[in-house]
C-alpha cells in the first residue's frame, strides 16, 4: 500500500510539534516508519536528527551536536529548564518506572495522583498549608503532562501512566547517580525547612 501524497508533511510537522507515539496515532507511526530514511534526511539539512525507538513505540528529533570547524546553527528544538521540582518529580517517576520494569511483566505503569503526591512530599520543606503544597504538586504533574512524560487516563483524572519515552529523557547512566541526586535534594529539602523556621 503506497503512502498518502502528504504523509511526509503530516509526519514532519507532528515530529516538529514534539513526541510521536505508536500508541496515540498508529497510522502516522506507521507512516514515519515507512518513510524514516527521507524524514531523517529532511531533518538533517535542519540541523535536527530522528531519535526512533521502536521497541517502545516513540520518535522525537533533537538537535544535531555542531562538527568541529562548522557554524552552529540556530536551536530549532527548544531546551526547556526545569524547576527543582519538576526535575525531582521526573527523577523519581523515572526511578518508579526502572523498578517497575526490575520486578513486573507489564508494560503499563499506572500511578495514582495520591502515589505521585507522596513520593514527591518526602523531598519537599514540611508546610502548615498542606492545600497549598499538593497544589503545587499538581502544577508539577501537570507541566510533566503537556512534556508528554505523564498520560492522564481517560475518564480517570486521578490515574496516570508514566510514559515510556521518559527512559530517553532520563537513561541508565543518569539513573546510575539518582541516589546521590535524591540525597541532595533530600538536604535541599531540610536546609528550606530549616531557613522557613528561622
Amino acid at each position: 500500500m503506497s503512502e498518502p501524497r502528504n504523509a511526509l508533511s503530516f509526519v514532519l510537522i507532528a515530529l516538529m510539534k514534539g513526541i510521536v507515539s505508536r500508541e496515540q496515532d498508529a497510522g502516522l507511526w506507521q507512516s514515519m516508519l515507512a518513510l524514516q530514511a527521507r524524514v531523517r534526511d529532511h531533518v538533517a539539512v535542519l540541523g535536527l536528527e530522528l531519535i526512533l525507538d521502536e521497541a517502545e513505540g516513540h520518535a522525537y528529533l533533537r538537535q544535531l551536536p555542531v562538527a568541529e570547524g562548522e557554524a552552529a546553527l540556530p536551536r530549532l528544538v527548544a531546551r526547556r529548564r526545569l524547576g527543582y521540582a519538576v526535575s525531582l518529580l521526573l527523577a523519581l517517576l523515572r526511578k518508579k518506572l526502572a523498578e517497575f520494569d526490575a520486578t513486573s511483566g507489564e508494560t503499563r505503569l499506572i500511578l495514582s495522583r495520591e502515589a505521585i503526591v507522596e513520593m514527591v512530599r518526602l523531598f519537599l520543606p514540611d508546610t502548615a498549608n498542606e492545600a497549598r503544597l499538593i497544589d503545587q504538586i499538581d502544577g508539577h504533574i501537570n507541566r510533566i503532562v503537556e512534556m508528554g512524560f505523564l498520560r492522564r487516563l481517560r475518564g480517570e483524572d486521578d490515574q496516570f501512566e508514566i510514559r515510556r519515552i521518559l527512559k530517553a529523557f532520563v537513561d541508565a547512566q543518569w539513573l546510575a547517580g539518582l541516589d546521590a541526586l535524591l540525597t541532595d535534594y533530600r538536604h535541599h529539602a531540610a536546609e528550606a525547612h530549616a531557613r522557613s523556621e528561622a
